[in-house]
């Protein structure tokens, strides 16, 4: 188990802007940041990340936290994990507490833990047989030198090599301890009946390991070298419980910040494409591995940038491939150009036949936006054909359709207007035309009834939040927020005999909490003040940024509503409005919150004892200790009132 002093080392040590950034393209906004959030589509930034609090807030989802927090919830990492991926990014050490292990934690490893497990033996073996082994260096390496890759580059994209031996993996993994069934589902091992012993998948190919956003091993990529052999050049990982090929993109772990840096994505086809561009110093660069475009990969680099630019083989092939691309890159709201390399080459070829200037400096010239690209190759193909020509304008209008921005819409339109000496007006009616063709083809949900609305009586039977409890818990809730956020500042008070002292937020809260011995309402806040207690008890004051590295989710949820409140995604200094800041006068504040909490307290009690006053009526005193109650109560109220300038009547405070 890692060590608190690692844990404390970690938290102290870790940005959540940096964390955040990796995954969320973020954009300074006043003194935090906004982005989209990663957990929820949406078109305008509710994610919020404030480096001086150290916490994000999704408020899209609801969802908050800290980077470690974060990095759970997005990688679905375990709490260790998500310290351990931490501790790598900073070259933190981390120690271990040999005396915390117990059986139960030893053996509390999840099936999901375990295929992560095997994926980063594998990994590591394959590419020990490539470095250290004579097959793997004789084969595996000097096919990659073949391909001029650089042993830095090799070792980046941690290339690796399977032998020929049929079950040179499968045996090693057997005697490390791991289960014919969990390389199975691993999809690393192949079990046939007529072959107990196993069979490894990728035997005799170099291995191309597969990463997450973060750089989990979550599958492999396989290229077999020998051509007499027939089978599939390239065979990839089947889909197993931590790798699905339409939610992963090839190099984007080792690509992401090169892409989030220049804010535009290269999108490739294969593994070499990727690597080979890296080779020449061009790395904002990630690969489908060869499957369709996905919504999910699109989203993948959304989070970094929105402008990407394809790619594609000029054969016919990747010319189909780059057009569904484009209309599906388009529906996410996508800027796009696009590229096809001279015939013969692909991004693979190309870079390694030039130095890095000339292959940048040739996207950035060659690159065409999606409209000059498809006219320039349908109208290829069209000729001289009337017919063909506007069928290859219908398509480039079919395209401009995915656009979700209506803005956008109308400056492509303008565009293919002026390039084709078309009214704008008929190409609206194509999209118009083309829009309904879609509808029509959409299946049709069954015509609903002409029924004619009625009025309905709401059931007595809907439970309903007792006013007087709401404001209790409200205000529950404000007194808990106070100690969040200034839980240590320190208030100046005078005593009743003028006499003047100090206390902190924190320790006057409680002082009320306990002279009105109250009962919480809200479970999470007894949590909370228990908490602080205990934290009182030795001398240390507990405030929020204690309690967000909790990794209870309720806590940490509350914890970062109460430190980063809505309003926080305003910059209402940008627009030269300067409303008061939540705690400018916390001295009035606190007084004035423990006053109302008290009046909406006594209102509670009122109201309990009243409630209980039938069961009484056969035991006269306490029926009438009951009812002394509720007079003095009440008499403290009307006091209260008069203080805090509360009309009853009204309903409303008319002054404070």
């Amino acid at each position: 188990m890692i060590s608190k002093q690692t844990i404390d080392k970690i938290f102290s040590t870790i940005r959540v802007e940096e964390i955040v950034g990796e995954y969320v393209q973020l954009k300074r906004a006043g003194s935090n940041f906004k982005g989209l959030s990663p957990f929820h589509d949406e078109k305008s930034p509710s994610f919020v990340v404030s480096p001086s609090k150290q916490i994000w807030k999704d408020f899209s989802t609801g969802k908050g936290g800290t980077a470690i927090s974060f990095l759970m919830e997005i990688e679905n990492f375990t709490y260790p994990e998500a310290l351990r991926h931490a501790a790598k990014k900073y070259a933190i050490e981390i120690e271990e507490d040999q005396r915390e292990f117990s059986e139960e934690a030893k053996n509390a490893q999840s099936e999901r833990d375990i295929l992560y497990k095997i994926h980063e033996i594998a990994n590591e073996y394959f590419q020990n047989i490539l470095w250290e082994n004579e097959e793997g260096r004789s084969i595996g390496l000097s096919y990659f030198r073949e391909r001029e890759l650089k042993d830095d580059i090799i070792k980046k994209f941690q290339l690796g090599y399977s032998p020929e031996k049929k079950n040179a993996f499968t045996e090693f993994a057997l005697n490390k301890g791991y289960s014919k069934e969990i390389l199975e589902k691993s999809g690393l091992s192949i079990f046939p009946e007529n072959s107990p012993a196993g069979i490894d998948r990728f035997r005799e190919r170099v291995m191309f390991p597969i990463h997450s956003f973060s750089g989990r091993v979550l599958g492999f990529g396989a290229r077999i070298l020998r051509s007499n052999i027939k089978t599939a050049k390239y065979l990839n990982s089947p889909e197993t419980e931590i790798y699905h090929k339409s939610n992963v993109l090839y190099g984007l772990n080792q690509s992401k910040q090169a892409i989030s840096r220049k804010n535009i994505c290269l999108l490739v086809e294969g593994y070499m494409d990727v690597i080979s561009l890296h080779l020449s110093g061009i790395e904002n660069v990630v690969a489908s591995s060869g499957t369709s475009l996905t919504t999910e990969q699109i989203k993948l680099i959304k989070r970094l940038t929105e402008n990407v630019t394809i790619l594609f083989d000029g054969d016919n092939a990747g010319i189909k491939a780059s057009f569904r691309s484009i209309d599906m890159l388009l529906t996410e709201g996508m800027n796009i150009r696009v590229l096809l390399f001279p015939e013969g080459d692909d991004p693979d070829s190309f870079a390694r036949k030039h130095p890095q200037e000339y292959v940048e400096k040739f996207i950035e010239n060659e690159a065409m936006d999606f409209i000059d690209f498809k006219a320039e190759i349908l109208l290829k193909e069209a000729g001289n054909d009337p017919i063909k020509k506007a069928e290859a304008i219908r398509n480039i209008v079919k395209s401009v359709g995915f656009v979700q921005n209506g803005l956008k819409r109308e400056v492509y339109l303008k565009e293919v207007s002026t390039k084709f000496g078309l009214s704008e007006q008929s190409l609206f009616n194509e999209l118009d035309i083309q829009k309904q063709i879609t509808q029509n083809q959409a299946p049709k949900s069954q015509p609903k009834e002409n029924i004619q609305p009625k009025l309905e009586i709401v059931s007595d039977n809907v439970e309903q939040v007792d006013p007087i409890i709401f404001d209790l818990l409200n205000q529950e809730n404000n007194l808990v927020n106070l100690m969040l956020n200034f839980g240590d500042v320190v208030l100046h008070r005078e005593n009743e005999a003028n006499e003047k002292y100090e206390i902190t937020v924190i320790e006057e809260i409680l002082h009320h909490f306990e002279e009105e011995n109250y009962e919480f309402q809200v479970e999470l806040n007894k949590i909370l003040i228990d908490s602080i207690k205990e934290g009182i008890q030795n001398d240390e004051l507990r405030k929020g940024d204690f309690f967000v590295s909790f990794m209870d989710e309720n806590i940490t949820s509350k914890v970062v509503d109460a430190i980063m409140p809505l309003n926080d995604l305003e910059n209402w200094a940008s627009r030269n409005i300067f409303p008061p800041n939540y705690g400018d006068k916390i001295n009035t504040q606190v007084e004035g919150d423990i006053l109302i909490h008290k009046f909406r307290y006594i209102d509670y009690l009122i109201k309990t004892i009243g409630e209980d006053l039938p069961n009484q009526i056969n035991n006269e005193s306490q029926y009438y200790d009951s009812i002394r109650k509720i007079t003095l109560l009440k008499q403290a109220s009307m006091k209260l009132s008069e203080i805090l300038g509360y009309s009853p009547i009204k309903g409303i405070y008319v002054k404070r």
